[in-house]
């Protein structure tokens, strides 16, 4: 027999920086106040967050990434929903939409346009990683 639980799934999300910019994407569906995140999705049985992170991009966006390390956990405080921020770097391809029934438009950003598009702020090992990694 399967044990049956309430929690919700845990999503791995992918913080992909190519070109001095940082790759996120827009919803079509609000997710409590979040509109624009960065891509990612719920960690399959028996997948590791770096591998979901890869998984959900490709899926996602058709990019091809790498994981390079996670850059932590957290419950997020607008969906309550577990997540893990990794590093990846792109290996192939071009970002587009490849799941048009989640997502409706892919944005590379530079530093200075995060705010614009996550005015709430973002997690803070996410924040130090891309004051690192773009140039402002």
């Amino acid at each position: 027999m399967t044990e049956q639980t309430d929690t919700q799934q845990s999503i791995s999300t992918a913080i992909i920086v190519d070109g001095g910019k940082v790759l996120m994407i827009r919803r079509r569906e609000r997710e409590g106040k979040l509109l624009w995140a960065f891509p990612g999705g719920g960690i399959e049985a028996g997948e590791s967050p770096e591998q979901a992170a890869v998984r959900e991009t490709a899926e996602e966006v058709e990019l091809e990434v790498k994981a390079v390390r996670v850059l932590g956990e957290r419950v997020h405080p607008n969906t309550g929903r577990h997540m893990t921020y990794v590093a990846c770097e792109p290996i192939s391809g071009t970002a587009g939409i490849g799941d048009a029934e989640e997502i409706a438009e892919v944005a590379w950003l530079a530093h200075g346009e995060i705010d614009d598009y996550v005015p709430y702020g973002l997690f803070g090992p996410v924040h130090e990683y891309l004051d690192g990694a773009l140039p402002r």
